[in-house]
């Protein structure tokens, strides 16, 4: 049997390159290199128990970085590439020892076994430290409603796994692999892209909330409320995508993670007090009681689950009008309904989901910005197939009829303001004013003229 240390003299040897050209690779990167001292330190990474050293016991101890079937030197290019440009994901480069990287890389050069495992060792380790700072948790103001989609920090068996499996490592490193790939196109943007001072500073606002979405596995969907279109997720490519209706200025659809455990068929319909008061209550007032019963309405006395129905013809219209009567106002299931058909369930504080429309007419507008704060769908029944696999259909008209989904589906809605298209990045207008505060915090300088 050969012994892997043979085994690895073998590959130094097969792809012992001039040190000239692994300081004209590292020359030929974008940023500027600064030498650390001879004796900096490579980055040291334990996670959970599952260091870089686990990883390399588990694997025999063989090269993940260099052999025949390992892109060549093409893994290594890139990811000094990207650690040398981290400022671009607000991380310091220093903090990866690139210039002990490149050191390894020139010793690995004369062939050395010893002196390759120590490069592929500080190689990977500084792979693993900049993967679990990308999935830090991000800055923007996200509702984690489920605790479980906040973005954790591999482990180092995690990354190395996942690199050693991928099919191209090169590709896998240059591409960000661990990361939603909308975050490495607005990254590749920021730091390849002729983009203005303003717009910079936009992708790297747009970079950080990017930050949040998950990782290209799994299914997901996306809201961008930024854009009011909706996205079907599977390992990172988008299978499907739809129009929706989002909150208007004044009433903002929230950022937030959550995951969609259940459609409510049939549906009722709770009227938001504001509503009620600035639409509901006038209609009464102006066209009698009548219009409740054309529509579908009940009145009841409060909020509670218990609280009891009540006459409308004894309910002060005027008071309710002028926000001086608290009542709830239910609109039951059928054409009328808010809801439409289906509502998708995702229990959270702020009183958001994902639901039918009747007033369809609204999807075709440029600016879609007229809801509570809920999400209205072009095509519901589409989403339920898709989450579901078949047809969602309500045996009767039994209101609120549940139907659990057999494996939760995570839903993230976001507001991004800088979006890939087409290989450039368009810039959105900021119709909630987000991109405006948050560059005011900053001090990152003006909005655009034409975003206002």
């Amino acid at each position: 049997m050969i012994s892997a240390a043979f085994q690895g003299r073998a590959v130094a040897a097969r792809f012992a390159r001039p040190a000239a050209l692994v300081l004209a690779m590292l020359a030929a990167t974008a940023a500027p290199l600064a030498l650390a001292p001879a004796g900096a330190a490579t980055v040291a990474v334990v996670a959970a128990g599952q260091s870089v050293s686990d990883f390399y016991d588990a694997h025999g101890d063989r090269p993940v970085w260099f052999g025949p079937s390992y892109d060549d030197r093409s893994a290594a290019i890139a990811l000094i590439e990207l650690l040398r440009s981290a400022e671009a994901d607000g991380l310091d480069p220093a903090r990866y020892d690139i210039a002990g990287i490149a050191r390894a890389l020139i010793a690995a050069d004369q062939g050395s076994y010893e002196a390759l495992r120590d490069a592929d060792r500080r190689l990977s380790e500084a792979l693993v430290a900049y993967a679990r700072d990308l999935r830090r948790a991000p800055s923007a103001d996200m509702l984690w409603v489920d605790s479980a989609l906040r973005p954790l920090p591999p482990t180092a068996r995690e990354v190395l796994d996942a690199f050693v499996a991928a099919p191209s490592r090169a590709r896998f490193v240059a591409e960000l692999g661990w990361m939603n790939p909308l975050y490495t196109e607005l990254r590749q943007a920021l730091v390849t892209g002729s983009l203005a001072a303003e717009e910079r500073a936009l992708v790297r606002l747009n970079l950080e909330r990017a930050r949040a979405l998950p990782s290209p596995k799994g299914r997901y969907v996306l809201v961008n409320a930024g854009s009011a279109e909706l996205g079907m997720y599977e390992d990172g490519r988008l299978v499907d995508r739809m129009r929706v209706v989002v909150g208007k200025p004044s009433q903002p659809t929230p950022m937030l993670a959550a995951l969609i455990r259940y459609t409510s068929l049939n549906p009722y319909w709770n009227v938001p007090p504001d509503l009620t008061a600035e639409r509901i209550a006038p209609n009464v007032l102006k066209e009698g009681l009548g219009y409740l019963k054309a529509k579908g309405y009940e009145v009841f006395a409060g909020w509670e689950e218990d609280a009891p129905l009540l006459d409308p013809a004894e309910v002060d219209w005027q008071a309710v009008a002028g926000r001086r009567s608290d009542i709830r106002v239910r609109q039951r299931p059928g054409p009328h309904n808010g809801m439409g058909q289906m509502k998708f369930m995702f229990p959270n504080s702020a009183g958001v989901y994902l639901h039918d429309t009747p007033q369809k007419e609204l999807l075709s507008e440029e600016s879609r910005l007229f809801s509570g704060g809920c999400v209205r769908l072009e095509d519901a029944p589409r989403l339920a197939r898709w989450l579901y696999g078949r047809e969602l259909r309500p045996a009767g008209r039994t209101p609120e009829q549940r139907v659990d989904l057999d494996r939760e589906v995570p839903v993230y809605i976001t507001y991004l303001t800088a979006v890939p298209q087409g290989g450039r990045i368009a810039f959105l207008p900021d119709v909630y004013g987000r991109d405006r505060q948050a560059l005011a915090r900053l001090g990152g300088g003006t909005v655009l003229a034409s975003r206002r």
